[in-house]
């Protein structure tokens, strides 16, 4: 089975949808997570992530391998406890994509409940990007992601979690509405107290509500560094 046919099966067993003419985009997101806590409560997070890509096309069209660079993410986000288990973010994006610089200002309200055997996190966040040339974007998203540890009812060193990531993004610019879900299972390995990494798959659709849907499939690769 080759790749397209397998991109393919997985979108359909994901989105449950009819695919039509859908395109598909498919490559690798690696991406590394650098955490400081801060005095009085503060905490700051650096996160360098970069797309690149594989494969690209229509479903029912055999394209070849093609590797090209897509992007690069910096971003910082400046995260204050409001109380035990809520939390109140600030943050900022630098994409350079080619020639094209894109600015993002986030704002983030997340809330985490320590269930039994696993943690249940919700967020809330709205930002703002801007790029010349191009009408502002405007978006509204709601992430629910929940951590399980494979022993225990809590994730220590040496040990492997499942960790996955369902999320809602509604997308406003220049008057239109589009809708993109993404759906991102992660296996993780906690190698130190301060330390662990994360791979998985982020699988993305949108442009589904007025025409055939968009699907991205991207491998990702997650380390995380507490300093």
């Amino acid at each position: 089975m080759n790749t397209n046919k397998v991109l393919l099966l997985l979108a359909l067993v994901i989105s449950a949808g009819t695919y039509g003419q859908s395109e598909y985009q498919f490559g690798i997101l690696p991406a590394v997570n650098l955490n400081k806590g801060l005095n009085h409560g503060y905490k700051i997070n650096f996160k360098v992530e970069s797309r690149q890509g594989f494969k690209e096309g229509l479903f029912e069209e055999d394209n070849p391998f093609d590797y090209q660079y897509i992007l690069t993410d910096l971003t910082t986000l400046v995260a204050k406890k409001v109380a035990y288990n809520k939390t109140l973010a600030l943050g900022y994006l630098f994409r350079i994509r080619g020639e094209q610089i894109v600015h993002r200002s986030i704002q983030q309200y997340i809330w985490t409940n320590n269930l039994a055997r696993f943690r249940l996190s919700q967020r809330i966040a709205t930002d703002q990007t801007f790029t010349a040339n191009s009408a502002p974007q405007f978006r509204l998203r709601y992430r629910l992601a929940s951590q399980i540890p494979f022993n225990g009812e809590t994730v220590d060193p040496k040990e492997f979690y499942l960790k996955i990531n369902h999320e809602y993004l509604n997308q406003f610019e220049s008057g239109e509405y589009d809708l993109e879900i993404r759906l991102v299972p992660f296996v993780g390995y906690s190698m130190t107290d301060t330390e662990k990494l994360e791979f998985g798959l982020d699988y993305r659709i949108n442009s589904f509500i007025d025409g055939p849907a968009s699907h991205r499939f991207w491998i990702a690769l997650n380390y995380y560094l507490s300093l």
